[in-house]
């Protein structure tokens, strides 16, 4: 079974677009299309970057496992908020850290907002920074607008039949894609 790491973008305290890499977990272990590990950056709290990963003297123990994880995975989901028409500082943060470990990875991307658009000016911005990191990021997207009104706080859809379609449809582009 392929292995693929949902990075959950948002530090903020009262996320909800951690909700979504909660629900995509859940759907990709339910239905058996791969094994499913969330990197929640809260959780990893990292510092402001000075330097990419393969130039720091002493990266620290959790840089390391992140790298790692993001490297031996199959493919990745991003999911993010849209913040002010572009992606938190968190996210770029960890994109910049690394450079090889993107190179031709499939990459998926959910974006996520409080409003109707569901965050389509951050996935712009997001496409355009992976394509320079050479990753593959897939044609399909999960877009969630009114994220609040969309998914409760364990990551269940309020929607399940809907939001299921929706997310078959991109997980297994991103499934097709993986070398």
């Amino acid at each position: 079974m392929k292995n693929i790491s949902i990075i959950s973008s948002s530090i903020r305290t009262d996320r909800k677009s951690h909700n979504v890499a909660l629900y995509l977990q859940n759907y990709l272990s339910e239905n058996k299309l791969a094994n499913a590990e969330i990197l929640d950056l809260k959780q990893y709290n990292f510092p402001l970057f000075e330097e990419r990963f393969k130039n720091l003297e002493k990266p620290s123990k959790a840089i390391v496992e992140f790298a790692e994880k993001i490297k031996s995975s199959d493919a990745i989901i991003i999911v993010t908020p849209e913040y002010n028409g572009s992606l938190p500082a968190s996210l770029k943060n960890v994109i910049d850290l690394l450079y090889e470990e993107w190179s031709g990875k499939p990459i998926g991307l959910s974006t996520v907002s409080s409003g109707i658009f569901g965050g389509n000016q951050c996935l712009t911005h997001l496409q355009f920074i992976l394509w320079k990191m050479k990753a593959m990021v897939i044609q399909a997207n999960f877009p969630v607008p009114s994220v609040e009104k969309t998914f409760d706080d364990k990551g269940n859809p309020l929607n399940k039949e809907l939001t299921n379609k929706l997310a078959d449809l991109f997980l297994i582009e991103i499934i097709k894609n993986i070398k």
